[in-house]
């Protein structure tokens, strides 16, 4: 399996890598800091270069669901590596820092509204959270001024592991409807923004995220929607 360097540190912004399978649906390498498109946020883009200096683009990235490979899509005509190619691998790093920030500040518009997630998607430099509510009076201005607070607040953003017997014990921990955290590896990945005693969101998410509210800067919230008899659909954006 690819060893996901992006779990441990989603700073990284490059690696060094070897080539162990190469095919029209994707190059798969030992190890990578591209992270694949799954949780509603995109797959990672960017370049692989070999040693003789020829520059792959990669414009997409995915598990495949049945193998369980990190599959690096490259772009159409491009020439592929050999097996056993070493290669550095470089993120756009611009696009995937504005994915972090948007996925930390929904995490955050979590935290604001009360009710079970049925939908969300992590865009650049926008996203949105659909929730299980009754409710069609949520008030824009309450829930943007709320969120900015914790932005302000400049809260500590950290990932902490249970077990999977701690994980079907703790349900509460699940605000996804669709969506359930993967068991069966032995533990469950948990983000927490805020400290031990004033946490302000803690749920399950393998996703890549900022390490202080501070880095997302300012959001919008923009139109909330009716998708449904109860469910209520926000969107946000960077305010900039």
């Amino acid at each position: 399996m690819t060893e996901e360097l992006f779990r441990h540190d989603a700073y990284l912004k490059t690696c060094d890598a070897v080539v162990r399978h190469v095919s029209p649906d994707g190059i798969v390498l030992d190890r990578t800091v591209f992270y694949p498109e799954g949780g509603g946020q995109p797959g990672d883009t960017g370049t692989l270069s070999t040693a003789a200096g020829v520059k792959i683009a990669i414009v997409g990235a995915y598990k495949d669901r049945e193998t369980g490979e990190h599959r690096h899509v490259p772009a159409k005509g491009t020439a592929l590596p050999a097996i056993g190619a070493s290669v550095t691998c470089v993120i756009d790093w611009n696009r995937r820092y504005r994915h972090m920030r948007i996925h930390t500040s929904l995490h955050l518009l979590c935290a604001v509204i009360d009710g079970d997630v049925t939908g969300g998607q992590i865009g650049d430099g926008k996203g949105r959270l659909d929730f299980n509510l009754p409710d069609t009076s949520l008030d824009k201005s309450t829930i943007e001024a709320a969120i900015n607070d914790l932005i302000a607040a400049d809260l500590s953003v950290g990932a902490e592991w249970i077990s999977d017997d701690e994980m079907t014990a703790r349900p509460d921990l699940v605000r996804t409807m669709s969506v359930k955290p993967p068991t069966g590896a032995g533990r469950v990945r948990l983000l927490r923004i805020g400290y031990q005693d004033q946490s302000v969101d803690l749920q399950p998410c393998g996703g890549t995220h900022v390490a202080r509210t501070g880095e997302i800067g300012a959001i919008t919230v923009g139109k909330i929607e009716n998708k449904g008899r109860q469910n209520r659909r926000v969107n946000i954006r960077f305010a900039d």
